[in-house]
Formats: C-alpha cells, sequence, structure tokens
C-alpha cells in the first residue's frame, strides 16, 4: 500500500514513547490513519494540530498493516485556536469526521466542505460570517452518511412553498399550514438552508438545533457519543459570542 496525498488532519494521539497515530481526510481515499514516528517530538507536534493541510506519504507492506506515515505541512491553522469560537469548530468538525467516516472510503464532497469551512473560518472577522456554513456542513456529513433531510416539499401535503418546520421523526419538511398547532412538536427549519444567503444569528441556533438532533440520533451513538461533549462546548461559545 502506498499513497501520497493531500489532506486535512482530523487527529492525532500519542502511541508509544515517542510516536503517534493520525487519522486525515484524503479528497479521494477518505480517511486515512498512519502512524508518525517522533510525532510527540517538538519538530513534528506542531504539524499534527487538527485542521491542518498537510501532504502525506503512507507506506504499508499489507492492506491490514497501519501504514507509516511522513508528512510535511501544506497550511497551519493553528493561529485560529487563539479564537475559542473558531477553535471550538475546527476541533468539533474534525472530530466528527473522524468519528463518523469509514477508512479508505471517498467522500470528495465532504472533504471539499470540510476544507471549504475551514478557509471561511480563517478569511471571515467573525463566527457570525462562517456558522451557517458550518450547519449546512453538518447536514452535508449526514446526508453523504445516508441519513439526509428532505427539505424540498411538505411531508405531509406535499406542497413545496412556505415550508418553515422539520418532522424530527421522518427528517421531512413541514409547511406552515400543516404545521399550525403542531410547532411544539416540530423543529425549525431556518430559512437559509432553503434560501441560501447569510444566516442570522437566531436562524443558526435554529439550525444548530436540527442538525444536531439528527447527529446525535442517527449518527453519534454508542461511543461515538463522546464527540458530542465538543459540540456542546462550541454551541455554548457561540451563544456567548452572540450575547
Amino acid at each position: 500500500m502506498h499513497l501520497n496525498a493531500p489532506a486535512i488532519l482530523l487527529s492525532a494521539r500519542p502511541h508509544g514513547e515517542h510516536g503517534a497515530v493520525v487519522r486525515a481526510l484524503t479528497q479521494f481515499a477518505g480517511v486515512q490513519p498512519g502512524y508518525v514516528r517522533g510525532g510527540r517530538s517538538r519538530a513534528i507536534r506542531p504539524i499534527l494540530q487538527p485542521g491542518n493541510l498537510i501532504l502525506g506519504d503512507w507506506r504499508a507492506r499489507t492492506d491490514t498493516q497501519l501504514p507509516a506515515l511522513t508528512l510535511e505541512l501544506v497550511a497551519s491553522r493553528a493561529p485560529l485556536f487563539a479564537e475559542p469560537v473558531a477553535a471550538a469548530a475546527i476541533e468539533w468538525i474534525c472530530a466528527l469526521v473522524a468519528s463518523t467516516l469509514p477508512e479508505a472510503q471517498a467522500y470528495p464532497r465532504i472533504h471539499a466542505a470540510v476544507d471549504g469551512l475551514f478557509s471561511a473560518i480563517a478569511a471571515a472577522p467573525g463566527a457570525r460570517d462562517w456558522a451557517g456554513a458550518l450547519v449546512r456542513t453538518e447536514l452535508l456529513i449526514l446526508s453523504e452518511l445516508g441519513f439526509g433531510l428532505s427539505l424540498d416539499e411538505c411531508v405531509a401535503t406535499g406542497v413545496r412553498d412556505d415550508l418553515t418546520h422539520v418532522s424530527p421523526k421522518s427528517g421531512g419538511a413541514v409547511s406552515r399550514a400543516a404545521a399550525t398547532g403542531l410547532e411544539h412538536r416540530l423543529l425549525p427549519l431556518p430559512p437559509f438552508l432553503r434560501d441560501g444567503g447569510r444566516a442570522s444569528w437566531d436562524a443558526v441556533q435554529d439550525g444548530l438545533a436540527l442538525s444536531g438532533h439528527f447527529l446525535a440520533r442517527d449518527l453519534l451513538t454508542g461511543r461515538s457519543a463522546d464527540v458530542l461533549a465538543g459540540r456542546a462546548r462550541l454551541v455554548d461559545r457561540l451563544k456567548r459570542a452572540v450575547a
């Protein structure tokens, strides 16, 4: 097995006395694990920051062996970790991808969305400019893994206009008329998810509640549920930023 590819670094955990086991997201080979010799050294440790862009070279004698990984830094996102909301967002998305995507399966749309989100975080002056993209990324991951929501027409009537809510059971959109009197049992559907454009803070909160419900129900179960603590930190920091 030999793979040489750019990738987004997702996680690094110590292994042995000096090394680290790394997981990174490539565009066409999906999530790839690898052992980095000297990964705990002062020289390499800064490269192993979640969110960093790397060029990795994975080598293994067999497909069942953990590959040895050598890497070089392409672009560092470490400066973003000086801002608590940005840091929480990058850590959360990296943890979400690392814990839910199967290894070695290509998800180019997820790769593009994650890279675009992190680039937006780096370029934007504040969370207001990228929070909507975060929600869209979460919903894309749900969709790519087979748990997509149906937001094109009302699940009850089939109409395509004035869709204001989502059924927490079916994941289908609900029109304003069909939702009347049942709002307390439904999830708000923020307009930016259908119409595009920049999301208000209220719409971001509704979007996070929507994606969070289905992430917790459909994807992050069992051991994977542990990463939801990172999402809770992010949501809390976003609320503080609004306040």
